[in-house]
């Protein structure tokens, strides 16, 4: 900023703009009135007016938007002075961000790199939120970052694409290019980085290279062998096929690409994921784009401070410290980050609690002003009825989800159904599970409860009952969003109720050979049974479901086990076995509509 400029923020009255330049109100309202323009000293003033005033006495005028001046004074609270050093500038990893449709084989892909099995654990097969793997290779280390195909994860995309150095448009040969493969080119574009071409599932019987390449021409993305400048892998990831040779690919591009970073100063980057942990607290996973991170720093990341307590590496292993193109998990924070903060190292502590708590002071009192305008809300099934009487319809919504990202990304998604008709107001947007206060809160404002890979725990589940407040809880966005609009046009489709048919308490966890983990478990209401379906929760969120194994009482195989009893319970697929986890077993039954 030039010296001498003065910085205003935008929407402001004369007597709070007058003082920025040394004058008074009078001053102000005496030339614009001379000028025909009719203020008061506590109306607001239009950039114009500020402008003019700004011109007549000679000062330059910078407008900013509301807090950004704040931002700017706590901004200049770090010292970067060192960030460009040229000569302290070393080679780093790339970070290769992998894009396109749904189903077009990105975590398939992944997994096969760095042979984890993640795509099991995903609802119906869809990436929800981004994922950062480190992986290493004779000639050098590779990130990469797995970005949701969904069209509902945009935003979550395009954050990929602002942070990455290479990306990877993975394209199905049997489906070819598919709007999100578009909408993918051009973030790619859009963040001016090279592209190379995954031509995946090159097995399947309808697939057809030569169309794909056709298709690709069409939005300028030429392949060599057609003369262009696109280089282009053809694979079938699922056989691991052609996956050594998209390796050795993204590494000469990386060479030609020359990428630096200065892995000596205090770090910085951005949050690519944050959550709640039982046990844990806050977690952050983070990219850090320069400088070198360390255990025992003074980290600011959005309106989130404290010291690193500790950094797990895309292996799990826990490390000390971090430099250049690394993700890692942070544990220390004072809250859950935003998806796409930027994150710092702070000179100290006391620095990163003001910025902190700064920032928090200004997203809580813009809150409360959002707040203030919830009204009473309809309720979901009578969204139609109301639009039928010619009324405008508010859906209130406690909006509840598993972490930042995915909660970011529905609240997109559901704004972009409000029409004239129908207006939604978001009571309360949080990461976690369904609690009693969420219910407490909804049933003061009428609000309609929707749970994103959440659920509500039985105390919830019990007052929600009592106090008739309505939960809606999905794993998949497709079906979140169809029931919205089936609401708004009064095709709802039936409701399917799951019964909790018995809970289960993990109190410990044993190892056994050739066989994996078994939860000594307390079955604390219902009964469970072999065969049921199942979901696993960790603070209300669940994470697996799937279905019982094994089923034992002391050394016999049991079909069930009441409340009451202990039991040993060995799930599916699944190891992650943690005391005080909740098996919950259920079926689906649909209730029928009044």
């Amino acid at each position: 900023m030039p010296e001498g400029t003065i910085v205003v923020e935008r929407g402001v009255s004369a007597q709070e703009f007058a003082p920025k330049l040394n004058r008074s109100a009078a001053d102000v309202i005496r030339f614009l009135m001379s000028n025909g323009e009719m203020v008061t000293a506590t109306m607001t003033l239009t950039d114009e007016q500020m402008e003019l005033f700004a011109l007549e006495i000679g000062a330059d005028l910078l407008l900013v938007e509301a807090g950004q001046q704040e931002e700017l004074e706590l901004q200049a609270m770090f010292d970067d002075s060192d960030d460009d050093d040229e000569e302290a500038q070393v080679l780093r990893a790339p970070i290769v961000t992998v894009m396109g449709h749904v189903d077009h084989g990105k975590t398939t892909l992944l997994d096969k790199i760095r042979n984890a099995n993640v795509v099991a654990g995903e609802a119906g097969g869809i990436t929800q939120h981004i994922g950062a793997y480190q992986v290493e290779r004779e000639t050098g280390k590779i990130t990469f970052l797995d970005t949701p195909g969904h069209a509902a994860f945009t935003k979550m995309r395009a954050r990929g694409a602002q942070v990455t150095d290479i990306v990877v448009l993975m394209v199905a040969a049997d489906d070819g290019v598919m709007p999100q493969t578009i909408e993918a080119i051009n973030h790619a574009k859009a963040a001016e980085v090279p592209i190379i071409v995954a031509i995946n599932k090159i097995d399947k019987e309808n697939a057809d290279v030569q169309r794909v390449m056709s298709q690709l021409s069409e939005h300028e993305l030429v392949p060599e062998s057609w003369g262009g400048d696109t280089i282009t892998v053809e694979m079938a990831a699922q056989q691991n096929l052609g996956v050594d040779d998209l390796l050795e690919q993204l590494l000469v591009v990386a060479e030609l690409e020359e990428l630096t970073a200065n892995p000596t100063g205090r770090a910085k980057g951005v949050v690519l994921e944050a959550n709640l942990d039982t046990g844990r607290g806050p977690v952050a996973t983070i990219l850090i784009d320069k400088g070198t991170l360390k255990v025992g720093d003074p980290i600011v990341a959005g309106a989130a401070w404290g010291r690193v307590r500790a950094m797990i590496d895309s292996a799990g292993k826990q490390v000390k410290e971090a430099g250049p193109s690394t993700p890692v998990q942070v544990l220390g924070l004072s809250s859950v980050p935003n998806a796409g903060d930027e994150f710092r190292v702070a000179p100290d502590e006391k620095t990163a609690r003001t910025v902190g708590e700064a920032r928090e002071q200004r997203a809580r009192l813009t809150n409360q002003r959002g707040d203030a305008r919830v009204q009473r809300g309809v309720k979901l099934e009578d969204i139609f009825s109301q639009i039928q009487a010619g009324e405008v319809a508010t859906l209130n919504l406690v909006l509840k989800a598993d972490v930042q990202g995915s909660l970011e990304a529905v609240t997109e998604s559901l704004r972009r159904l409000e029409r004239e008709t129908v207006k939604l107001a978001f009571v309360h947007r949080a990461v976690g599970g369904v609690t009693e206060n969420d219910i407490t809160l909804a049933a003061a404002t009428n609000a309609t409860i929707i749970g994103f890979n959440v659920r509500p725990d039985r105390k919830a589940r019990d007052l929600a009952d009592s106090e008739k407040v309505e939960i809606r809880t999905y794993e998949i966005i497709y079906k979140l969003l169809e029931d919205i609009e089936r609401a708004m046009v009064g095709l709802l489709a039936p409701e399917y109720e799951e019964v909790v048919t018995g809970e289960a308490e993990v109190r410990e966890v044993f190892r056994v050979p050739r066989v994996g983990a078994i939860a000594g478990c307390y079955v604390r209401s219902g009964q469970i049974t072999r065969g049921s379906k199942v979901r696993f929760l960790r603070e209300g969120v669940i994470i697996w479901k799937g279905a019982i194994q094994s089923l034992r009482r002391f050394k016999d195989d049991v079909r069930e086990v009441r409340e009451g009893f202990e039991c040993g319970i060995g799930l599916s697929d699944f190891q992650d076995l943690k005391p005080g986890d909740l098996i919950e077993t259920f079926e689906e039954r649909e209730i029928a509509r009044v």
